[in-house]
């Protein structure tokens, strides 16, 4: 799974392709290790926070979940990411396994 459920927020490992043609979301990414990765696109270029803004945007606007409750962890310049999502874990979980269907 491309997301880990922690006491009161989920950390979800996202791959972002910046500077891309559209901006969505869907499908998973397993490296060489087999760590598994939700699969985000995003049409800014990675430069001075611009991706990683947009990439916050689109995840909250997938979700239904305010801009405020995700936070960047890990990954801040490099395309493999994991963000922290504050909220109903119960709500998160379920909104993310409807990202992969």
């Amino acid at each position: 799974m491309f997301f880990e459920v922690k006491e009161n927020s989920v950390v979800l490992r996202v791959r972002l392709t910046p500077n891309a043609a559209a901006m969505k979301v869907g499908g998973v990414f397993e490296d060489a290790d087999g760590v598994v990765y939700l699969k985000a696109s995003v049409t800014a270029v990675p430069e001075k926070g611009k991706a990683n803004k947009d990439l916050i945007a689109l995840l909250s606007k997938n979700l239904k979940l305010p801009k405020g409750a995700f936070k960047i962890v890990a990954g801040e310049t490099d395309r493999y990411k994991k963000l922290e999502i504050c909220g109903d874990v119960g709500m998160i979980v379920s909104a993310l396994e409807n990202l992969t269907e």
